[in-house]
C-alpha cells in the first residue's frame, strides 16, 4: 500500500493537485490499486484471446 500511495503523491505533485488528507491519499491508493488490477486483468485475457486466435 506504500508505493500506491506513494504514487498517489507522485501525481498530486507532477499536477499541483491540493494535497489530500491522510486518509484521502489511502482512499485514492486503493482506488489505484484496483484500477491496475483490473489492467492487468484485461492484459491477461487478451493475451489468452489473441494466443487462443493463432492457435498451437
Amino acid at each position: 500500500m506504500t508505493f500506491l500511495v506513494f504514487l498517489v503523491y507522485a501525481f498530486v505533485n507532477t499536477f499541483g493537485i491540493t494535497q489530500p488528507s491522510g486518509e484521502g491519499a489511502r482512499r485514492a491508493a486503493r482506488y489505484v490499486g484496483v484500477l491496475l488490477a483490473v489492467l492487468l486483468l484485461v492484459g491477461i485475457a487478451i493475451a489468452f484471446k489473441i494466443q487462443a486466435l493463432l492457435g498451437p
